[in-house]
């Protein structure tokens, strides 16, 4: 597995950030498909937007939610 992925799920669980964030981010760099409609939300879509374009440093907004 790409050592960027858990470099950056560390750093973020290390900064608290928003379980729903890591989750989206994690589906989103590893090209999983979204969760079904009802189950996503606003930290969820973030993460999985963040992590499809490999972006580990733009959850500043999410931590400690």
């Amino acid at each position: 597995m790409n050592e960027n992925y858990y470099a950056a799920i560390d750093k973020m669980e290390k900064a608290n950030v928003s379980r729903e964030y890591i989750i989206g981010w994690a589906s989103g760099f590893l090209q999983n498909p979204k969760r079904e409609e009802q189950r996503v939300n606003d930290a969820y879509e973030a993460g999985f937007t963040d992590g499809e374009s490999k972006n580990d440093g733009n959850f500043d907004g999410w931590v400690g939610k």
